[in-house]
Order: C-alpha cells, then structure tokens, then sequence
C-alpha cells in the first residue's frame, strides 16, 4: 500500500467553509487527525483555485498530511500536490500519471462500479473510491453502494479502498470493518461547530484493526 493512503480523508466544501473560513477549517482537521486532504471547488476561477491550492499544500506538508487535488492533474502539479482524485468527467489516469510521473498519488472514484475499479487498477491508479454508502448531505443523488463492494474490491484488485458518502464517527466503523482504508468526509467534518473534536472521532476508528 501507498505510504499514508490509511485514516481520515477529509475534503473541502466552499459553501460550508468559504474564503478565509476554510483554512481555519482544514487546520483543524489536521490538528484532529486527518491523513489526507483533496481540495475541490468546482465553483472558482484559476487563480483562486491556483492560490487556495497552493496555501493548502503547504499547510498539509507542515502536519505531515497528504495533500490531493479534485479533478485537476495540472493544478495538482502547479502546487506540488502529493497527487490527484478523478471522476468519471476527469482526465484519465494516464493523463495525470504523465502530469505528476510515478511517485504521484491518483485516485478513481468508482461510485458503485467495480468493473470501474478493475479498470482503473489496470490503469495504474493508486487508489479506488467507492460510494455513496449512507445517505449524503452533499450528494444526495449519488448511487448506493454496498460494503461488500468493498470486500471484493480488496480482495480482488489489492489497491487502498476508499468508503464516502454519509460517513459519521457512529456508522464508520463497520466500513473499516469492510476494508476500508480510507473514510472521505465532508459535511459530516465541516459542517460541524468543531471542527478538530469531529476529525479526532473520525481517527480514532482507526487506532484498532478492523474486527477488534
């Protein structure tokens, strides 16, 4: 497995934490815990995306964090992100692994699919992302999935497994269970009051092994 591609996935939300608010934000949760950052904001021009990116590299390098951009291999590669995450609409795994070379992170969202998950493995992507598994805040609309989508997926493909989608510190837990590696959270971190007390529940689902 990918070095740090394990814990709290944490990924921002202009219209909770917008402007200035959501760097505060962020700092929380890596205080908290969070391992990984994806920045996405599908709303801003590029030179806000260019210099909201860039401050959020750096703030995730001085907690040690891994930091990935939403849907943009170019601008994760403009900020010296640790890598990419992609949808169905986004380059292709290719594409970003020519942008970032060998050592960046790349990471399929495969909603409910694993023929979409096998594809991007064989494609080389270093991760796969599946859901949504509980009802979502942010994506109301998006297809179920199932945990044992994430059993086959792990067992079958061997890459880190991502779970999203109505993610809470009370439900998580029987998604690690599955295999899981990683919990992607946005409403359920940042729309909270606090912000660093929610992402310390979050990271304490993964202080034991799955089944203990």
């Amino acid at each position: 497995m990918r070095a740090g591609l394990r814990g709290l996935y944490a990924i921002t939300d202009p219209r909770l934490t917008p402007g200035e608010a959501m760097f505060a934000a962020v700092e929380a949760a890596l205080r908290g815990g969070a391992r990984i950052l994806q920045y996405r904001n599908k709303a801003a021009d590029g030179a806000t995306r260019l210099r909201e990116a860039g401050r959020l590299s750096r703030l995730c390098r001085a907690h040690g964090a891994l930091f990935l951009v939403n849907d943009d291999p170019a601008l994760a590669q403009a900020v010296g992100a640790h890598g990419v995450h992609l949808g169905r609409d986004d380059p292709d795994v290719a594409r970003a692994r020519d942008l970032l070379g060998p050592e960046g992170i790349v990471g399929v969202s495969c909603y409910n699919e694993l023929e979409r998950a096998r594809a991007a493995a064989a494609a080389g992507a270093d991760y796969v992302a599946f859901g949504r598994f509980f009802p979502s805040h942010t994506k109301p609309e998006a297809v179920q999935a199932h945990p044992d989508l994430i059993r086959r997926a792990k067992a079958e493909l061997g890459l880190p497994v991502v779970a999203i989608g109505g993610i809470t510190p009370e439900n998580g837990r029987t998604l690690i269970e599955a295999g899981a590696d990683m919990l992607a959270v946005i409403h359920g971190l940042f729309g909270q009051p606090d912000v660093e007390a929610q992402a310390a529940r979050y990271a304490r689902l993964f202080e034991s092994p799955p089944g203990s």
